[in-house]
This record gives structure tokens, sequence and C-alpha cells, in this order.
């Protein structure tokens, strides 16, 4: 009778034991939390900036250059980007008049929604939000803060003690959507279906990832040079040992391209071969004088290959090349932010 007992305890235990290990793996495999808080979108941008300081000596991130608004914001609330923001999310919705159309509806140009993690002031970040706020609404027992900002308006909502979303989409339901899903905990088996779809292409534990639709009408960083078909994207960086075991301190970035036929696939691939070679001409026709070693190690390192339906760029940034980035004077502000939102809105940790 004990051993009948027994069993079924053993049993429900190892069950328990089972499930916790399940879970454990699924959150750890899972996107990070801010970017499963976001809503559908077209394009995914993601960036540990607690990783980048550590990358940088834990020295501050280079300063940024601030605008007249933006200082005005750093004096309310007391935060400061270099210091206090640890990570960011970005969800781009592309206009629904694109090829293949797009979640941002009836916007002429692309519309973001955000959410950021860090350290802030939440009673002086909340003062500043009221006091630029157009109106306030109540959500669930979450504020949400309308601020108009030149053409459109953009939501901002306090989400928890380190925890801030942001959106410009026309549309009030998706910075409800990302307020229902904080509430949820950002379940690991939840997110968008585009970042579902292509997270596990993702270089594991990378601090800073991108995964995109492209299509033609996009001109950013001369996409349409390379891709003249609908295409997605999915660019990340790692650091992991494993993938640079001769480059110590060095980050491995990996660009892949899924189209819909190997045709497209091998076109891509070729263009990317004459860019690589035109990298490697270029860098001869320098000279080995005064040529910046770094730099010429990054085009050494670049390969392009295809397989099936999808091409891959790949490149080793040395350390030296990182620390030259991670250093370089700030650019100057454009004139308009892209995604038009007041703040980076940092935090406490939770």
């Amino acid at each position: 009778m004990r051993v009948r007992r027994t069993v079924p305890i053993i049993l429900a235990v190892a069950i328990i034991a089972a499930a916790i290990v399940l879970a454990i793996e699924l959150r750890k495999n899972a996107p990070p939390e801010p970017a499963r808080l976001l809503p559908g979108a077209d394009a995914f941008v993601y960036a540990n900036l607690g990783w980048l300081r550590k990358a940088n000596g834990g020295k501050p991130l280079p300063a940024v250059s601030h605008d007249p608004d933006f200082e005005r914001f750093i004096q309310e609330t007391g935060f400061e980007f270099e210091r206090d923001l640890d990570s960011v999310a970005f969800a781009v919705h592309y206009p629904a008049k694109w090829r293949g159309g797009g979640t941002g509806g009836d916007a002429p140009e692309p519309r973001y929604s955000e959410v950021f993690i860090g350290k802030y002031n939440g009673e002086r970040l909340a003062g500043y939000l009221h006091k630029i706020a157009h109106s306030v609404e109540s959500y669930k027992s979450v504020d949400v803060y309308t601020i108009p900002i030149e053409t459109r308006n953009v939501r901002v909502a306090i989400l928890g003690v380190d925890t801030v979303a942001a959106s410009n989409n026309d549309n009030p339901a998706v910075i409800r959507g990302i307020i229902d899903r904080y509430r949820r905990l950002a379940s690991p088996f939840g997110g968008p279906a585009l970042l579902r779809k292509y997270y596990k292409d993702v270089q594991f534990a990378s601090p800073v990832w991108a995964i995109a639709r492209v299509t033609p009408e996009i001109s950013v960083g001369g996409w349409s040079a390379v891709i003249d078909q609908p295409a997605d994207v999915v660019i990340s960086t790692s650091a992991n040992p494993l993938h640079l075991p001769l480059h110590p301190g060095a980050i491995h970035v990996r660009a892949e391209a899924f189209t819909e036929t190997e045709e497209d696939a091998r076109t891509i691939a070729e263009k990317l071969q004459v860019f690589v070679a035109m990298f490697h001409s270029a860098d001869t026709s320098v000279g080995t004088p005064g040529t910046d070693s770094d730099v010429k190690a990054v085009f050494d390192s670049m390969q392009v290959k295809q397989a099936d339906k999808h091409a891959v760029l790949s490149a080793t940034l040395p350390p030296g090349f990182i620390k030259k980035l991670m250093n370089e004077p700030p650019p100057q502000p454009p004139q308009e932010n892209p995604a038009t939102t007041p703040m980076p809105a940092p935090s406490q940790s939770r």
C-alpha cells in the first residue's frame, strides 16, 4: 500500500518539475519581453543597451544630440538616455497602400510603436506627460496620454515601474493591446506573428536584432538596390564565443533574406556578391599605407551564401572596429524624429 501511494506522488512531482523546466526553456528561447508586448507590425527592432554599455567597457554610451524639446524632457524628468535606458523594442507599421499591405492603415508614411525598459522617476515622468498631453484617458486603470506632435498623435502609457509604451499608430486599440499583453505578463507563447515566425533565426542571446518585411518602397539603408521583390529579412548580432573562437571580443553579424522563390534568393546573393567585391576593390585601391586595419578586417570577413529560398550575408566586427563605432561623435539630429515619440521613456527597475 505504501508503494502504491508513493508512485503517484513521485509522478506528480516529476510532472511539476518537467513543467517548470519547460516554462524556463520557453522563457529563455522566447523573444525579449519588450518585443513580445508589441502589436502586430511589419518590422521589429530590438536593442539591449545594457549589453552595449558592457561592450563599451562599462563606459556611458556616446552622447546623443538633444533638440530643445528633448532637453526640456531631460530637465523635467531627470532621465538621461545614455545612462537610464536599458532596452527598447520598436514595431514599424507600414502604410496599407504599400505592396502587400501594411498594419499602418491609411497613414501616408510608416507609424511606430515602442516599449522602453529602464530607470526613471515615475512621478516626474507622469507629471511631465500630464503637462504636455492634449488628453488623458484611463484604460484598465492605466493612464493613456495623448500628445499631439506635428500632424499626428502619440499615445503614451506608463505600464510599470520600469516599462513605458508609446505608439503614434492612428488606431487607439494598438496601445490598449500593449497594455493588455503587459497585464498577461507577455506570455512566451504570445507575440506578433512575424516575430514568432522568425525569432528562431535570430542568433542566440542577440543583443541587437531586426526582423522586417522588405518591399521595394523601403529606401532606408539602400534595400531597394539589393531586394527588388518582397522578402523577409532577419538581421542579428552575436558575441557568443562559440561563434568566434578565434576572435575574442568580436561581434558576429548575420543578415538573412527569406524570399518567395529560389531565383529571388539567388538574385539577392549575386547582388550582395557584387557589393562585397566593390568593398574589396575600394579597400585595395586605397593602398596599404593609412588603411584602417579594423575596417579592412570587416571587409575581409564578409561572406555571402545562398541556399534554397534564402540568402545570407555575414561579417565579423573586431573589437577595434566596435570601439570606433561606440566612440564616434554623435550625428546631427534629423529634422523629424522617425519614431515621433516625445521621449525614450525609460524607468526604474521593476
